[in-house]
């Protein structure tokens, strides 16, 4: 009788590796977010030597502000291209790539305020308001915000990167793929809303709480959904 040869546990090294992949990827973020904030320094340093303070003051106005403005644009753009293609490389297959770029962008995002504070001592408050982004226009809100939305999809990230090297990986039909593109639209457009006043006196009566928690709550409650129905 032909005794069947018992296959060897993959499933430790998996995690393994996993575990090691997570861990460079996190220093990935933590050195891009160290050269993100010195080019906000260098930036706050020539457009706001007394400091930089909300509502702005200037925004896009004369040839050097729109020069680099555009050149700002374009690092901004530069940077998500690199943080995908790193993404890309870590990964091995779209769900992993996927929550790999979730571990660089929210790493990135929250050790960019870690940096700044140490830097130059910015935000006194993590109710001070900021510039998040550029692309297709100003986002803006108090640093709580993009920092939540960061815990909360580098968690996200942590679980499928577990479930994956476990091979359980999480199920998400189109349907709910739709529902978190909106989550994030929601998002963003309580980001954008608020970056197109940050000029003005009331600036802070344009961040919209109700509309930002609508987006978050949505997102964790279809990721929760997914999750259940992936056990």
């Amino acid at each position: 009788m032909q005794m069947c040869q018992k296959l060897p546990d993959t499933s430790g090294e998996l995690l393994k590796t996993t575990l090691k992949r997570f861990c460079i990827v996190v220093i990935f973020g933590i050195a891009f977010a160290y050269i993100e904030a010195t080019v906000v320094v260098y930036l706050r340093a020539i457009f706001y030597p007394a400091g930089f303070t909300f509502p702005l003051t200037e925004f896009g106005i004369g040839p050097l502000w729109q020069r680099l403005l555009l050149t700002e644009i374009g690092r901004e753009a530069a940077s998500l291209v690199l943080v995908s293609t790193a993404a890309w490389l870590f990964g091995r297959n779209l769900q992993q790539r996927f929550a790999y770029f979730m571990v660089i962008f929210t790493v990135w995002d929250i050790f960019y305020y870690v940096w700044l504070k140490i830097l130059i001592d910015w935000p006194s408050s993590i109710m001070d308001w900021d510039i998040l982004f550029l692309i297709p226009m100003p986002w803006a809100s108090p640093v709580l915000a993009p920092v939540l939305i960061s815990v909360t999809l580098l968690i996200f990230a942590i679980i499928i990167l577990y479930r994956s090297s476990c091979a359980r990986p999480i199920k998400v039909s189109p349907i709910q793929w739709l529902g978190f593109i909106l989550a994030g639209l929601v998002v963003v457009v309580s980001f954008c809303i608020a970056g197109q006043h940050s000029t003005e006196a009331d600036f802070q009566s344009h961040f919209h709480w109700p509309l930002f928690a609508l987006g978050e709550i949505l997102a964790i409650a279809l990721f929760l959904k997914c999750l259940l129905k992936s056990k």
